[in-house]
């Protein structure tokens, strides 16, 4: 596995990764920046600093998430959150095909290793509130209002 640490507007942004895909992004309050960027990471970090710049909406590079089975069927359900779009726990519980799971859901987003790219931030309280956010409460609303600048539209 090879890592890549990278400036970004929320904090040093870590990259972890090989060949199979990217198995971690995370964001750390603060940390070393890395020069020589693996051959590896080059797309993530090129996609990213697209992203954070609001040139890019969608991720195409490999994703290799490390997982239960249930964990990987909420990541890949968190795949289909539009850009720009929220939706609740109880929505992506009743996607998964289980309302009662909810609480399993909720654990399953917040253990999400692909910060950013499996958009784990599209997630809200079902009264439309900002509710848990391993990366903090202000990363999340940064986030959603990054994806709709719009004031007419602002989610919070």
């Amino acid at each position: 596995m090879e890592t890549a640490f990278i400036e970004s507007p929320l904090g040093i942004t870590k990259i972890v990764g090989d060949a199979n895909g990217i198995t971690e992004i995370s964001v750390l309050s603060e940390g070393e920046r890395t020069v020589k960027i693996p051959e590896s990471l080059k797309e993530c970090v090129v996609q990213l600093q697209e992203y954070f710049k609001g040139e890019r909406r969608e991720f195409d590079f490999k994703l290799n998430p490390q997982g239960t089975e249930f964990q990987q069927r909420v990541w890949q359900e968190l795949l289909m959150i539009p850009f720009g779009k929220t939706m609740s726990y109880l929505d992506l519980s009743k996607k998964l095909g289980d309302v009662k799971a909810i609480r399993a859901v909720a654990s399953a987003n917040g253990k999400n290793p692909l910060w950013i790219v499996v958009p784990c931030h599209r997630v809200i309280g079902t009264d439309g509130s900002l509710t848990g956010y391993a990366g903090g409460l202000w990363r999340k609303k940064w986030l959603l209002e990054h994806e709709n600048p719009s004031p007419q539209q602002s989610l919070f």
